[in-house]
């Protein structure tokens, strides 16, 4: 499949769903199996629990991730010894989870396994390095709900992303809001010299005039206290780099005020964005620009039509509706030809 052989391009891939139920842990499972009949050497975590026998919020059963031999995985002491397959531990960390130390281990056979990897985005990003350089060709890392961190570029090259029923059984509610996420990861980002001069600065709120090569440091901790700026920064054209979170009500601000042909907005990444599409678009059609540093490849899009509650939606319509906005395979794994 042209979807699996895109993924061998990368050494780390996320897969992340819009909502609990989208089908995600079956897209890792279809990914790994693919990627073991073709000889992939790959690793698999996640951040935070997943690989839970049973929804804790729906109540619902989940497919287990599967392991197979030869493969590295990591996940917490708790879950390691409940696996169903013999294994060779590589490494324990000394940190350690809610659910314990991390062990890093080497499959002896195939079989079932609870992941529950690192609690944070910078550890997940250090677990990955270690692994390849145990000789993993990529690693896979699945994302927990409402983990969208996973999918920086900072932590992974690329992502996988899940949607589907489970996010509404209303199409037209899944196609705006998987629309949205594609359009975040669409973002214009900077590039060469201006992307250089700002990369490696700490975090804060800067203020660039990239004409007069000045960037300085506002003097306030986050853009919740912009307000408290004595200066209007905008009255000039400038680009302002938020190191932290874009928010939806900083977005509202800026949209009604009158020089918003001036303002430039660059954040990290996607993952920083908490603007709703329609926010963010009255924004964009008003004159403001919103750019990232690092951009996130999208590799592909998995569809899971059915919802928890047992509502099926029709795949094929979906599937053609999300297709007209993005240029990535959308697949239903569940249709013929995807079987695990």
């Amino acid at each position: 499949m042209p979807f699996i052989k895109d993924i061998k391009n990368y050494k780390s891939i996320a897969t992340i769903g819009l909502e609990k139920n989208v089908g995600k842990t079956e897209t890792m499972n279809y990914i790994l199996k693919r990627l073991k009949d073709e000889g992939v050497t790959t690793a698999v975590t996640s951040i935070g629990i997943d690989g839970e026998t049973v929804d804790i919020v729906t109540d619902t059963s989940k497919p287990e991730i599967t392991i197979y031999e030869g493969m590295i995985f990591v996940t917490s002491e708790k879950h390691y010894i409940k696996k169903r397959f013999q294994a060779e531990i590589l490494d324990v960390s000394e940190k350690s989870t809610a659910l314990g130390r991390l062990v890093t281990a080497r499959a002896l056979g195939e079989g079932k396994v609870l992941l529950s990897g690192p609690s944070n985005g910078t550890w997940v990003k250090d677990i990955i390095e270690e692994v390849l350089k145990k000789g993993v060709d990529s690693v896979l890392v699945d994302g927990a709900l409402s983990r969208l961190s996973v999918g920086s570029p900072i932590i992974t090259e690329g992502i996988v992303l899940s949607t589907g029923a489970a996010v509404s059984i209303n199409s037209k509610e899944i196609i705006k809001k998987t629309k949205h996420i594609i359009n975040l990861l669409k973002l214009d980002s900077l590039e060469g010299e201006r992307k250089e001069k700002i990369i490696d600065l700490e975090d804060g709120i800067y203020k660039i005039l990239w004409e007069k090569d000045i960037i300085n440091k506002l003097p306030i901790k986050s853009i919740l206290n912009f307000s408290q700026l004595e200066e209007n920064i905008f009255q000039e054209d400038c680009s302002l780099y938020i190191t932290g979170v874009l928010t939806e009500r900083f977005i509202e601000s800026l949209t009604k005020q009158s020089f918003l042909k001036n303002i430039e907005i660059v954040v990290k990444d996607f993952t920083k964005v908490f603007v709703s599409g329609e926010i963010l678009s009255r924004f964009i059609r008003k004159g403001g620009k919103l750019k990232v540093l690092l951009k996130t490849k999208l590799v592909a899009i998995t569809v899971n039509p059915v919802a928890p509650t047992g509502h099926i939606l029709d795949s094929k319509e979906l599937i053609k509706a999300i297709e007209e906005f993005t240029e990535v395979p959308v697949v239903n794994l569940r249709e013929e030809g995807y079987e695990l």
